[in-house]
């Protein structure tokens, strides 16, 4: 996981407005301040709502925690993310968008990519009738030894 940089300039504002309109979404100035923190450096990250407020606030941007989560939601109804349960309510958000597995580390709640090429899942279980597999999510939940 990229930590987020909390400094904002033009070059980061500009990547965000092209990420959003990729989707289309229009570039209101939280979108554009949030989008700049996620994705202005170029790099995929993971992030938690609460994370995305702290780095925004730190930036000095004027963002409610409720805006923070409505936004992200927004950005993953769009295609731009992907919102990522780890367990109960604990999301993260990421900005990778592909399907791929992720490690999550129990020590500090870290999560990462893990290499989709590394894994191999031969079979599924049948879906019941009347139902299909919509995705499949795999976290592979890491100790220190």
């Amino acid at each position: 996981m990229a930590n987020i940089d909390t400094h904002i300039d033009d070059a980061k504002i500009a990547l965000g407005r092209q990420w959003l309109a990729t989707a289309e979404l229009r570039p209101t100035k939280q979108r554009l301040s949030l989008a700049a923190l996620l994705v202005g450096d170029g790099e995929d990250r993971h992030v938690t709502a609460e994370a995305l407020y702290a780095a925004s606030r730190a930036a000095g941007e004027a963002v409610s925690l409720a805006t923070v989560y409505n936004t992200l939601r927004a950005f993953c109804g769009a295609g731009l993310m992907q919102e990522v349960h780890v367990e109960g309510a604990k999301s993260y958000f990421d900005t990778r968008i592909e399907d791929h597995p992720h490690f999550l580390f129990e020590e500090d709640g870290r999560l990462e990519d893990a290499s989709p090429q590394e894994l191999k899942i031969e079979r599924l279980p049948q879906a019941p009738e009347g139902h299909e597999v919509a995705s499949v999510d795999v976290i592979i939940r890491l100790r220190k030894a």
